[in-house]
């Protein structure tokens, strides 16, 4: 989740980025502040990934509110001013959203947002190839784990599920299957497009299935069966 703070000083205009902020599902609101004093209080004792900002607002504007920070957060501005898309740009926001804006327009932001927080994965040869770790955000954290301890992975909407041996719950992380598949090894493959599946961890093929223990039954899909029978093949001992 992308944990954000929205600030404007109109009320309106307020409750309505609030609104669109709830309407994106992997985008939280944290706060809404009135003032970018209010704001500023507001992080002295939070911290957010994301903020929502209006430029011109009485007392600090939102364009010196921002560049006061000494850790800036992903920045996406929204002002009914035209003339401060430049120097919005210049202090690095991810988005500016022009007064007055549909949820359409937010939710390209809400995307721009996304892209941004979450670090392209290094590719099987950028990485090093004896390192067996990856990092993986989960909510407000980022995690470390051993790629050979996984032992397969579900697509849930824009998420996926990483299912860890010997953790009873798995870790949920924003990211595709696509970025995943890039980074993992060879002892990994995808049997559906909802499963990924560590080789090393299977107990039991079934007709059109694959037993990873007692409790779990994954689909092999018709697109990938092919591809799955043919590693079977070079593992399979007997007539």
């Amino acid at each position: 989740m992308i944990r954000c703070l929205a600030i404007d000083d109109e009320p309106l205009a307020l409750q309505q980025i609030a609104s669109y902020i709830n309407k994106v599902p992997y985008l939280e609101l944290a706060a809404q502040c009135q003032s970018a004093l209010e704001a500023r209080q507001f992080l002295e004792q939070e911290t957010v990934d994301a903020i929502f900002c209006d430029i011109n607002m009485p007392d600090l504007n939102g364009m010196d509110f921002v560049k006061s920070l000494a850790v800036s957060p992903l920045i996406v501005f929204t002002t009914a001013y035209a003339e401060y898309a430049v120097e919005g740009f210049k202090v690095n926001a991810v988005d500016y959203l022009l007064k007055p804006f549909g949820l359409q327009d937010f939710q390209r932001a809400a995307e721009r947002l996304k892209d941004r927080s979450l670090p392209p994965l290094p590719s099987k040869e950028e990485g090093d190839s004896t390192d067996d770790t990856i990092f993986l955000k989960t909510e407000y954290r980022i995690v470390r784990i051993s790629i050979s301890n996984i032992r397969y992975i579900e697509a849930m909407s824009e998420y996926l599920k990483v299912y860890l041996e010997g953790e009873a719950k798995p870790i949920i992380t924003l990211l595709s299957m696509k970025k995943m598949e890039e980074r993992l090894p060879d002892y990994f493959m995808r049997i559906h497009r909802s499963y990924i599946i560590n080789l090393k961890k299977i107990q039991e093929v079934n007709k059109n299935r694959i037993i990873m223990d007692a409790d779990t039954y994954l689909p092999i899909g018709d697109m990938y069966k092919d591809a799955f029978l043919q590693y079977l093949d070079t593992k399979f001992l007997g007539k």
